[in-house]
């Protein structure tokens, strides 16, 4: 038998999407263990654990804006198949957390640092206390914020980062860029509840034709399917006031990037049209100069969700994401 290449991977792929969905991903997520605790406000915060594969490592999982753990299955799959437990959590007012307003389908949030605040709760109350040697996060978008604020203000938790296309700023033409903020401010304010920010309308499933999110299609309808059989987990645009609240968020995770001592992996899709990239040059520039270690990763062709990606994006992004976390296993040792 010819041995294997160092750090070998062997993942999910498109010609046998629906095979390993059905098959060996369903089985595993039989096997979760869900819970909930009370987070900030004392809303009911969703998460789910897949564990009995290491005592020792886990990964812990922040999904992106709209999203649900439920979406994760494959990634889990492919976690567990490489050696780790794996943790994740769903943001309060999306997935299978509690809402904020009567609209289900509104992204709203009161303030951003409730997210980290759940998220910090989440850690000190079921991660931390399994007792693993170390931890790892991966996490993707606006989940790359809350991820990335809670290292900056909790440097020694997590042995190893990758964000995955990291909300570190959001997409906007130049012109809207020094006025996107206050605006939504203003709208805000002449709005008698939470209402969805300009041009942000409730849940609809885009056709894969005309979404910017993936190039893959069996990924992406998978998505879209799992929404209908689940309407429960459907959200739609954000709020006026989540957006002046993320982008206040994604400006504090560079002004505070000095903080970050964990090795950091930034996955940056170069087709990505929903973040802004030229933030995580910033962030990027910000850690390394305060002695920090980042490291960007650019995959080019890819779009905003790096790890629904086509084979060819998303293998070599899995690919770098569990080399990432055995440099921090190896010098541990």
């Amino acid at each position: 038998m010819t041995a294997q290449p160092p750090h070998f991977y062997d993942f999910s792929l498109e010609p046998h999407f629906a095979e390993t969905m059905q098959g060996p991903a369903a089985a595993l997520w039989q096997q979760r263990e869900e819970g909930e605790f009370k987070g900030v406000d004392d809303l009911t915060i969703g998460w789910v654990s897949l564990t009995g594969f290491n005592r020792d490592k886990a990964i812990v999982v922040i999904n992106g804006r709209i999203e649900s753990y439920w979406k994760y299955q494959e990634l889990f799959y492919d976690l567990t198949q490489q050696g780790y437990d794996v943790f994740a959590i769903d943001h309060r007012g999306q997935g299978v957390s509690d809402r904020l307003v009567d609209d289900t389908e509104l992204g709203h949030v009161e303030e951003f640092d409730h997210y980290v605040d759940d998220f910090n709760t989440f850690i000190n109350t079921v991660v931390a206390p399994r007792g693993y040697q170390q931890h790892f996060m991966l996490a993707h978008s606006m989940g790359g914020t809350v991820g990335t604020l809670f290292v900056e203000q909790h440097p020694d938790f997590f042995d190893s980062v990758v964000l995955s296309a990291p909300m570190h700023g959001i997409h906007l033409t130049q012109w809207m860029k020094p006025i996107a903020s206050p605006l939504a401010r203003v709208i805000e304010q002449l709005q008698s509840q939470p209402d969805y920010a300009p041009g942000q309308v409730p849940y609809y499933p885009k056709p894969f034709l005309d979404n910017k999110l993936s190039q893959s299609e069996v990924r992406y309808q998978w998505f879209r399917d799992l929404y209908e059989h689940k309407p429960e987990l459907k959200i739609g645009g954000p709020s006026a006031r989540w957006v002046w609240q993320g982008m206040a968020a994604a400006k504090k995770c560079v002004q505070h990037a000095y903080q970050i001592t964990a090795p950091v992996l930034l996955l940056q899709g170069s087709d990505d049209t929903v973040v802004d990239n030229s933030a995580h040059d910033v962030f990027h520039h910000a850690v390394n100069q305060a002695g920090g270690d980042c490291e960007i990763k650019v995959i080019h062709g890819a779009r905003h969700e790096l790890l629904f990606e086509q084979d060819k994006y998303r293998t070599p992004i899995l690919a770098a994401t569990l080399t990432h976390f055995k440099k921090a296993e190896s010098e541990s040792k």
